[in-house]
């Protein structure tokens, strides 16, 4: 039997200056987009790794922690875009972020071509 399909790659809007929760918005409504483009669905007992690539201009990339980016991007992946935290207002993509085992990120200047749109990738977590 082989196994289901748990790989999503989808690009993300530019980091906005002011508001924060619409950019979670955006990033979930990719993320559920790249889903039901591939068929998958992610379940309570799977394991993840996740790889984003943010691009950003030289002064955000001076001022913007990697690591909140990574929590931006893991709450809207479980459909916390703000709100309550005990009810989701959007659909959780993943059911909860414990089962990411393993994040890369990393900011960097876009190239020409990539008007700013960043990358993420979900996918099965590989044995090491």
């Amino acid at each position: 039997m082989p196994k289901r399909p748990l790989k999503i790659s989808f690009r993300i809007p530019p980091y906005p200056s002011g508001r924060k929760l619409k950019w979670r918005d955006a990033i979930h409504a990719a993320a559920l987009e790249a889903c039901t483009r591939a068929g998958v669905t992610y379940a309570e007992d799977d394991r993840l790794e996740v790889h984003v690539r943010l691009y950003m201009d030289a002064s955000l990339l001076a001022s913007h922690d990697v690591d909140n980016r990574a929590k931006d991007v893991l709450d809207a992946l479980q459909g916390r875009a703000g709100g309550s935290k005990r009810l989701r207002r959007l659909s959780a993509i993943i059911p909860n972020d414990n089962q990411v085992f393993k994040l890369v990120i990393e900011k960097a200047l876009p190239p020409k071509q990539s008007r700013f749109l960043g990358h993420v990738e979900v996918r099965r977590l590989k044995a090491t």
